[in-house]
């Protein structure tokens, strides 16, 4: 698996120049590591389990096929800790690939790993029945009677549960809290799994080399999540003591939440990121939203734009005054630290103005620099346009604004009068080739201005695409 390498963070006030070049490609020589240190520990696995005797369980067929369900377990659970570890928002991880690409790696791997523990069950069974003579049905009576078996079975039927509902078109049938809910799931799975790993002797005897090593695995991916997903943010939401200081109305549906708190400019946070926020009221308390800065945070207040997309985002729309804000963060690479060429360009529709928004306040750009088009379906879309415009003007920047529904014949991310005179995406950039193209907005209107880009000759690495999506 090949994992693609992202933006370093930096100072939301330090210019960018092609001379990224170099630091793009050593993120890509970093990722590139990550992708191999994945395939390396698996084999790490497979040949722990060869050189402490596995070789020797190859002699009868029954043993060929117990050894195979063995080896698709070891594989499975190593691609589990790597799902774990990907997802645990460690630093050094998100500067080199990014958390989006690191949730896209970490769902590619759910799939194959589940599939590898099933496999894992079922060789298991066939092996064991073919060893003592007895079909594979009469074999799960005397399988379930091995200890923590049934309790790895359970974590397994949960791992199910959170990989279905991770499916593309389930997971659009839930809301965010609902989903977060169940993947949280995981978690237990992976914890019920441990049990019967470390009672059947035979694979893990006590102090062998295999059961250090699984047992440094789990310590360093339950250890990742638990210092970078409880300790730090509980450490940085206590220390910074952020709270609601008042919600101003932007549009029907969209209101901007000014938090006020201390010290936040050693958040060392960059335009364009987003954190985990969590809102400490009856109705909020349990969930938290993952939510991009709308403006560059000063030493003691910072703003947040939320969009009613839901009853999560509806019910944090309308907290009291003087609610305490926890947070987790800040994430992400969509900052102009990942600038890789000379030009800027910008394409933003709907609630995706939030991070553009922040991301232009602490871009240092030269009058020229960069063009902007902003793209909404009706009036009531075009909140924060203004700060927008006025941003504009102060740096030069070049803007078109674009409202109206999608066009039925040319490009469907425009609207129909653009596409009627001919509009083009390198007419709207007449230098995208020597551009950065930051995009910004729903996945499926994002999804048909990144294809044509890279239409016109977009390499991957001049096109920065952030997604609201989970």
């Amino acid at each position: 698996m090949v994992i693609a390498p992202a933006a370093r963070r930096s100072s939301p006030r330090i210019a960018r120049t092609p001379s990224n070049q170099k630091l793009y490609r050593r993120r890509a020589r970093v990722s590139d590591l990550l992708g191999i240190a994945l395939w390396l520990s698996s084999a790490m696995a497979v040949g722990l389990f060869l050189v402490s005797g596995g070789v020797a369980r190859l002699g009868t067929p029954s043993d060929i096929v117990t050894s195979l369900g063995i080896v698709t377990g070891l594989v499975g659970t190593n691609f589990v800790l790597a799902m774990l570890i990907l997802a645990a928002r460690i630093p050094m991880i998100d500067r080199a690939i990014g958390h989006d690409r690191a949730i896209t790696v970490h769902r590619a791997l759910g799939q194959p790993a589940f599939y590898l523990l099933v496999a894992h069950g079922l060789l298991l069974l066939v092996g064991y029945s073919m060893g003592s003579g007895i079909t594979v049905i009469a074999e799960i009576g005397p399988m379930l009677g091995i200890p923590d078996i049934p309790l790895a079975i359970g974590g397994l039927a949960l791992m199910a549960a959170v990989i279905v509902s991770s499916l593309v078109a389930l997971r659009r049938r839930f809301s965010y809290e609902t989903w977060h809910l169940i993947h949280l799931l995981s978690y237990f799975a992976v914890a019920a799994s441990i049990p019967h790993q470390l009672s059947i002797g035979s694979v893990f005897s006590p102090a062998s080399l295999e059961r250090i090593y699984w047992v440094t695995l789990y310590v360093l991916a339950f250890g990742a999540i638990f210092l970078y997903r409880f300790v730090e943010p509980l450490v940085s939401s206590i220390r910074h003591r952020l709270r609601v200081e008042r919600i101003q109305q932007e549009a029907p549906g969209v209101v901007s939440l000014h938090l006020r708190g201390r010290k936040l400019r050693s958040l060392d946070s960059a335009g364009g990121q987003f954190f985990i926020w969590r809102f400490w009221t009856p109705r909020t308390w349990w969930h938290s939203h993952p939510i991009s800065l709308s403006s560059v945070p000063t030493e003691t207040a910072l703003r947040i734009t939320v969009r009613d997309l839901g009853c999560g985002s509806r019910s944090i729309s309308s907290v009291p005054r003087g609610t305490a804000v926890w947070f987790e963060g800040p994430y992400g690479i969509f900052t102009d630290a990942g600038r890789t060429a000379p030009k800027l360009a910008i394409a933003v529709a709907g609630i995706g103005i939030t991070p553009i928004r922040a991301l232009l306040e602490g871009s240092e750009l030269k009058p020229g620099e960069a063009s902007i088009l902003l793209r909404a379906s009706t009036t009531d879309d075009t909140f924060l346009w203004g700060e927008i415009l006025e941003l504009a003007s102060k740096k030069g920047i070049t803007v078109t604004r674009m409202i109206g529904s999608r066009a039925h014949s040319g490009p469907g991310w425009m609207t129909q009068q653009a596409a009627d005179a001919a509009t083009t995406i390198g007419s709207l950039f007449p230098d995208l080739k020597d551009s950065d193209l930051y995009l910004c907005g729903p996945t499926p209107w994002l999804d048909l201005v990144e294809a044509d880009a890279r239409a016109a000759g977009l390499a991957d690495h001049q096109v920065h695409a952030e997604r609201f999506d989970w």
